[in-house]
């Protein structure tokens, strides 16, 4: 008897074994031998007990959820039953399909989790990624001793910097990366209000501060330029600098008036630049956003928000990050659902088309790969997952990312 005629469709039971039999600390699938078992913490959430023990003191046994960082002890857990009866329930069909799995036939543009890298140890509440042109290597900031860690090509770790501390050249507090097309790093820090500029090797070149508010999203132009938002100042700011000597050239303002802009992207097929606006302070009405896009001579072709959204999809969308596909589609990614939305050319706000609804807590940052590939960076999970079109065709290219092979 197959897969659908014992009432089991083949995408509910890909999404289970995804979503549901996976420790979302360490990506290993739950299992009923000792060190994969399922185990509950006391604020709900599941993870698997060898990363129980990792995390756990050995003396106390006392521990932080990695999800949500209530404080619990091991002894406080305890096997997690619905886990463990699905994987029995399951068992057979999780055995017997990867094949059909794998064939399954899905929707156009609709993208599957590959594999995924980092997770909680390895990256602690990361906010922004970024891809190394070249190289492929993936950049990610995030809350660690050192703030800038750096992935090869296949997601292994290559090397960190950027230390913690009071040093004007430390990173305290960083929003978002970038990587530039000759190999430098460029990290916007709340802590400071400034903007740096690393080397590959973590050398500091350059500290633009003081007349910035509040630096938040950032992003490289095909000329090697620096977008950046300023999210008290209300503004879009474009820097020319001489990375290699260190030497800031120029800094223009190219908008104003911007309502609390973080994100920002620019096309690469079309020049065209993105910007993600909180209209309203969040908390007040509930978590509003905005997407408006400016063509490359900054005229306003197209915007979009969370009300004129909801109108079309079934459930809320707050916005938390944007991009760019090689089409010149605007992607963000939502933490509402959570979920990664195409909203189509800006042209022709909004056309929604849903690409990843599973598999997602928080998505806060996305970067595509020159090949097949979507990266989306989870901050509940404290990792970067690897998206995938199942048919392998490309779902994405674009000019100056690199790719993670298979």
């Amino acid at each position: 008897m197959g897969e659908e005629e014992a009432g089991v469709r083949p995408e509910l039971v890909r999404e289970a074994e995804v979503s549901l039999l996976e420790c979302k600390v360490c990506f290993e699938r739950f299992g009923h031998r000792q060190q994969r078992r399922p185990r509950n913490l006391p604020c709900g959430h599941v993870v698997c007990l060898a990363c129980v023990a990792a995390l756990a003191h050995p003396r106390s046994l006392a521990f932080e959820c990695p999800f949500c960082r209530r404080a619990c002890r091991a002894c406080d857990t305890s096997d997690c039953l619905p886990v463990l009866h699905l994987l029995e329930l399951l068992g057979s069909t999780l055995r017997a399909s990867p094949a059909a799995l794998n064939a399954a036939p899905c929707a156009p543009g609709v993208l599957t989790c590959h594999h995924a890298f980092g997770g909680w140890g390895t990256l602690v509440n990361p906010t922004g990624l970024a891809l190394c042109p070249k190289t492929g290597r993936v950049v990610v900031v995030h809350d660690g001793k050192r703030r800038v860690k750096i992935f090869d090509s296949g997601g292994g770790g290559a090397h960190q910097f950027g230390e913690k501390g009071d040093a004007a050249h430390d990173v305290k507090y960083p929003q978002d990366v970038a990587v530039t097309n000759d190999f430098h790093v460029v990290v916007t820090d709340a802590g400071d209000r400034s903007l740096k500029v690393f080397d590959f090797f973590g050398q500091i070149k350059l500290v633009v501060g003081k007349q910035f508010s509040l630096p938040w999203g950032v992003e490289i132009t095909p000329q090697n330029q620096v977008l950046m938002t300023d999210t008290e100042a209300g503004t879009l700011h474009l820097l020319e600098v001489d990375f290699p000597e260190g030497v800031l050239r120029r800094t223009e303002r190219l908008q104003a008036q911007l309502c609390s802009p973080r994100g920002v992207a620019v096309s690469w097929l079309t020049g065209a630049i993105a910007v993600l606006e909180h209209p309203w302070p969040l908390g007040t009405s509930g978590n509003n956003t905005r997407v408006k896009v400016f063509s490359a001579t900054m005229q306003l072709i197209g915007q979009v928000d969370s009300f004129g959204l909801n109108l079309l999809f079934p459930s809320k969308i707050t916005a938390s990050a944007v991009v760019f596909d090689p089409q010149g589609n605007v992607i963000v990614a939502d933490t509402c659902g959570p979920a990664i939305i195409c909203l189509g050319r800006p042209e022709a706000f909004p056309a929604l088309k849903p690409m990843i609804t599973y598999d997602l807590s928080r998505p806060v940052a996305l970067a595509f790969t020159k090949e097949n590939s979507l990266l989306v960076l989870d901050t509940a999970s404290h990792s970067v997952k690897v998206f995938k079109a199942l048919d392998g065709a490309s779902v994405s290219s674009s000019t100056g990312t690199g790719d993670i092979p298979e």
